[in-house]
């Protein structure tokens, strides 16, 4: 349900962020002030429940919080702003769908998660993922019939500013789906080294906002592009700091307790959100073809899940059992090396 509530949040600040870009805002200013506001607003949390703990921090975990500001944040978040920029709303979320496929190849090539394809909940796995991967595929290539909800007005404030170039767009937005596959993989590591959440959210959003000023430093210095007016710009990066509390808190709690895939999996569910908010709110257009990807993705994600739960409900295999799967699948954990443990 907090996952959930998280990608609700996240639909609704990916619509206002469409509204901010068409105005020409300068991104990388208010990346860096939101994430420093939600620094602000987790500190107290970390400093109540997770007092003197943030002492124990050790090198490796230093970097590790790096990492994850850097891949997570600067670059997933930059990657997919300026891919928005260059599409829509609903294409640049569709993206968001190839993050469980990308974490789900990352985990199994690292050995971080098995494949188990030789048991029905291990082939029902794959299937899901496959499904979510044919339905973003869907709603990339097949358009059908334009449907329109609610009242067609035109709405010019969301739509003026540069026009679309689906080229560079798509190729920030791959970017931007390995850079979130990594954080997810990353995350491991760092739930291992620096355990506390409220202090690494608070370490990662400082860190973040710092590498965010000086990418923008570098790109722009102007005075006028680091203004902050009280206007949406204002509304936006408030919201967008009470969205990466949220998210980060319970992904962070996610892949510690389900692995990384689990988190990323939701992320299908605010593609439906944000394509029926834009037709709604911004007055685009939806197509028979979303509709029928986004079928596929909701049945895909909820056979991943049940899947998913299945396999950490049962009972380890035995060793024998284990090794002849081994044999079997190039991507399996061979019985010298254990998984990492996330309980």
């Amino acid at each position: 349900m907090g996952l959930l509530i998280g990608e609700v949040l996240a639909a609704g600040l990916q619509l206002l962020s469409k509204v901010i870009i068409s105005e020409g805002t300068f991104l990388f200013a208010l990346m860096a002030y939101r994430h420093l506001a939600a620094a602000l607003c987790v500190v107290p949390l970390a400093l109540y429940f997770e007092r003197g703990n943030v002492m124990k921090m050790s090198w490796s975990a230093c970097l590790w919080l790096f990492m994850v500001a850097l891949t997570g944040i600067s670059m997933g978040l930059g990657f997919f702003y300026y891919g928005q920029t260059d599409t829509t709303a609903t294409y640049a979320t569709n993206f968001l769908n190839l993050i469980p496929i990308v974490t789900f190849l990352f985990s199994a090539i690292l050995r971080i998660e098995r494949l188990r394809v030789c048991t029905r909940a291990g082939e029902i796995k794959i299937g899901g993922a496959i499904l979510c991967l044919g339905g973003a595929l869907t709603i990339s290539l097949y358009r059908g019939t334009t449907l329109h909800i609610g009242p067609h007005i035109k709405y010019d404030g969301a739509i003026k500013g540069p026009q679309h170039n689906y080229k560079r767009g798509t190729l920030f937005l791959v970017a931007s789906i390995l850079s979130y596959a990594t954080r997810f993989i990353m995350q491991v590591k760092l739930s291992k080294a620096f355990p506390y959440k409220y202090w690494a959210t608070t370490l990662i959003c400082i860190m973040a906002s710092l590498q965010q000023v000086i990418i923008g430093l570098c790109v722009d210095r102007k005075m006028a592009a680091w203004s902050l007016g009280w206007n949406l710009q204002l509304i936006w990066v408030m919201s967008g700091a009470l969205v990466t509390i949220v998210t980060s808190c319970l992904v962070l709690w996610a892949v510690e307790k389900r692995g990384p895939t689990y988190p990323s999996m939701f992320n299908p569910l605010s593609l439906i959100l944000v394509a029926v908010a834009e037709a709604l709110f911004l007055h685009q257009d939806i197509t028979v073809g979303s509709l029928l990807g986004m079928s596929f993705v909701i049945v895909g994600l909820y056979l991943f899940l049940w899947a998913k739960d299945k396999e950490i409900m049962a009972p380890p295999l035995p060793e024998v059992l284990a090794s002849d799967q081994t044999k079997q699948v190039a991507f399996e954990v061979q019985p010298d090396r254990p998984l990492v443990n996330f309980v």
